[in-house]
């Protein structure tokens, strides 16, 4: 046998052999660890007063049903069963206290605030339909509930502001199967291959129409495939309907697109079809051989995927809605219409966020054909929460993670559990967090990995599938970051489809559109009162003071201190300085404000013009970053409302920035983040995450006298002299090791140094 072969064997049997002692060692408490001792941020202990934060529980969700039904005196459907005309309990979250109230209670030791949810009612049988919103409590008994609707809003919440729900989606898929479909029954059977209601599925457009108070909807026509995602066949066909009256037999057909011409309604298209005069593209049946949907791989893997391993089990703890890791303190939940959120995050004992949350996401699309013309989705509107679907462990997250349950009450009387719909684990990154070679002078290597706490979520809004993750640094950084994976949505190809996407099939065209990303941080850097601080660099032209006749370019720290919120407003294009940071008028070692500052990682363009009739339904798209005055009466930039009336928006971001000073102020970010996507070939049949990802940082600046990181027990150092033969650790099998205990690893040769000059 090839010498070198028997090497490599031996090499590996060893290697078998020094993982199976350290598991051993670790899993009988005997012996020597391989792992780091505990720090003392490890052996912190968790408390309750998390559970200010705390989602709704089952149990709280019925307490406020049964509530509202006996104290409204309305008679109640369940929204899994109502009709537009009905009155039903649309949705409850858990409503929080008032921030001061939070703060007293976390620093002060003043009693908790009471516990109180927000439902959203749908009042369709009365004579004036309209949306109310009630904050009931206190939890878990409810003895009160107010109306809060005129408070919030400054007026009445329309009855057609309303989301659709399911019960409505499936009476308008009745609509079109039953009573329109049949009307060109010879040009659906013949051309589009039509036989039975589940042959094909009609995709919702949002919004609903072209001035306040329409409901009338797009549907764009695919083939629906068993087992795979419908959004790549599209048939051509596009149907518009109304359906804005609560008696649903007075809803009507408004328009009808094929293949590049409309028509008035399906007679219309039928009589053409029979005629002779229509254009038709005679639709292939799709099969598992012909489904560019279709996820399911050529064949299985013959062998493993690497796998994350934890030696002595995860270096965080879970409790209740708490999470510990290292220095690292905070809550976490998740709400019905924004998805994951995070709150009073602290680092080292000191609270640097209040609030961290996803506060919604948009895509606005365009096409040659009315569906993808019109579309520009608002998902908080349909629930982003609500479709935080279970994870797959090994793909979605780790096999390690924690998992975690989440409930929520949304179209139901009853509260629903979406199982393992947030996970948390730590993981190393493969890229050293700090590091150094010295190579000269001194010979030494010094290093960190970048292990780093990930909590989160992934929502299924329809085609697109989002990975929202907050991740926790070492350093004391923090990371919010969203992907995006799934289904482009397509348009049928026909004329100069090109225009506006790539052709991906045969009659598939891939539309572009871009995405869009809003996130509240509320930062709270040395207390509550912070101040907005950019930085920058300039060049200056000065005299060489030792050669009156050289001229050197010399960059120069800028600084600026932003005194208002129309400062702080800075447009998708607009110049920034490149560092932004809150302030705190506390000062480090070193005589600086010890600050925050806010990194944006963003691809984004331009959205919408501002002469869009839509635009200020989602005009916190505007801003990359806005920084505003924090006020209990602003608690998030968009509102479900708005997808449904864009005309009259609910909430309009725009109204929050009216140039109030933020210097020393309690003051909230809100920095949106986003990309364009132009489908290709390669996004067939899913767009991949890589090059996919967006998102923002919040770093430290000055808050710290020196890296915090430094005294993380991970660190490794080693010089050439030091004998490490007497403690040697395989890497490969333990990953970790104390401070006098370092991997052994190949000394310096000095390789390369010949040709290195040293001064």
């Amino acid at each position: 046998m090839n010498l070198k072969i028997v090497l490599v064997i031996l090499v590996l049997l060893l290697a078998v052999i020094v993982v199976l002692t350290c598991l051993l060692l670790s899993g009988s408490g005997k012996g020597k660890s391989c792992g780091p001792p505990a720090t003392s941020d490890q052996q912190a202990k968790h408390d309750d007063q998390s559970t200010v934060f705390s989602d709704l529980t089952p149990d709280e969700f019925s307490q406020v049903v049964s509530y509202l039904k006996n104290e409204l005196g309305v008679d109640f459907v369940d929204a899994i069963n109502a009709n537009p005309s009905d009155n039903c309990i649309y949705s409850i979250d858990v409503q929080f206290p008032k921030k001061q109230k939070v703060l007293d209670y976390l620093d002060k030791g003043k009693p908790k605030p009471k516990r109180e949810a927000l439902a959203v009612v749908f009042f369709g049988n009365q004579p004036d339909p309209n949306i109310t919103e009630y904050i009931v409590g206190p939890l878990p008994t409810p003895t009160y509930c107010k109306d809060i609707t005129l408070e919030k809003y400054k007026a009445n919440l329309p009855y057609h502001r309303r989301p659709v729900i399911l019960k409505e989606y499936d009476q308008l898929h009745s609509f079109l199967n039953d009573g329109e479909f049949p009307k060109a029954s010879r040009f659906m059977r013949e051309i589009l291959g039509y036989e039975k209601d589940e042959d094909f599925v009609g995709l919702t457009t949002a919004p609903r129409g072209s001035q306040s108070g329409d409901r009338n909807t797009w549907f764009v026509v695919f083939q629906n495939p068993p087992g795979a995602g419908f959004f790549l066949h599209p048939v051509g066909l596009e149907i518009l309907v109304d359906h804005k009256s609560l008696n649903i037999s007075q809803w009507k057909l408004q328009k009808v697109f094929y293949n590049g011409m409309y028509f008035n309604n399906m007679t219309h298209l039928e009589n053409m079809y029979i005629l002779g005069n229509l254009p038709v593209v005679k639709i292939k049946k799709v099969t598992p051989e012909t489904n560019l949907a279709s996820l399911r791989p050529p064949k299985a893997s013959t062998t493993a995927i690497p796998l994350q391993y934890e030696p002595h089990g995860p270096r965080y703890s879970v409790k209740n809605n708490q999470v510990l890791f290292q220095s690292w303190r905070f809550a976490f939940g998740i709400s019905v219409n924004t998805g994951l959120r995070l709150f009073d995050i602290r680092f080292k004992g000191e609270r640097i966020v209040y609030e961290l949350s996803l506060q919604d996401a948009i895509s606005v699309y365009g096409s040659n054909a009315p569906g993808g013309m019109v579309t520009r989705y608002m998902d908080g509107s349909f629930g982003i929460g609500r479709f935080a679907f279970q994870m797959v462990k090994g793909i979605d997250c780790p096999y390690t993670a924690t998992y975690v349950d989440t409930n929520h009450l949304m179209e139901s009387e009853k509260s629903e559990k979406l199982k393992n719909s947030i996970c948390i684990f730590e993981q190393n990154s493969g890229l050293p967090l700090r590091r150094h070679y010295s190579n000269f002078y001194s010979m030494y290597y010094g290093g960190l990995p970048n292990t780093v706490l990930v909590v989160r979520s992934i929502s299924t809004l329809g085609n697109y599938d989002y990975v929202f993750d907050f991740i926790f640094y070492s350093n004391g950084a923090i990371e919010s970051k969203v992907h995006a994976t799934g289904y482009i949505t397509s348009s049928f190809f026909f004329a100069n489809g090109t225009e506006y996407g790539n052709r991906v099939g045969e009659y598939t065209l891939g539309t572009i559109h871009n995405h869009f990303i809003n996130y509240k941080v509320d930062l709270d850097v040395g207390g509550t009162r912070n101040s907005v601080v950019g930085h920058d660099m300039t060049f200056e032209t000065v005299e060489a003071p030792w050669n009156s006749k050289m001229k050197i370019q010399r960059p120069k720290l800028t600084k600026i201190i932003l005194d208002n919120e129309k400062q702080t407003a800075f447009r998708l294009q607009a110049a920034m300085p490149r560092y932004i940071q809150f302030a705190s008028d506390q000062k480090n070692k070193w005589g600086h404000e010890r600050s925050y500052r806010i990194q944006i990682v963003s691809f984004a363009g331009d959205y919408l013009p501002e002469s869009s009739a839509v635009e200020n339904s989602m005009n916190w798209a505007r801003y990359k970053l806005a920084i505003t005055k924090r006020k209990d009466e602003e608690p998030q930039s968009s509102s479900a409302y708005n997808q449904n009336d864009p005309w009259t928006p609910s909430v309009q971001f725009s109204d929050f920035i009216d140039n109030e000073s933020i210097k020393n102020e309690d003051l909230v970010a809100w920095i949106t983040t986003g990309f364009l996507h132009i489908p290709h070939a390669e996004d067939i049949p899913n767009t991949v995450t890589a090059g996919n990802g967006v998102g923002f940082y919040l770093r430290p600046y000055n808050y710290f006298n020196e890296d915090p990181s430094i005294h993380s027990h991970d660190g490794v150092y080693f010089t050439t002299n030091q004998d490490s033969e007497k403690c040697e650790i395989n890497q490969a099998a333990c990953l970790s090791k104390t401070a006098a205990c370092v991997p052994k690893i190949p000394p310096f040769t000095y390789d390369g140094f010949e040709n290195m000059l040293i001064l």
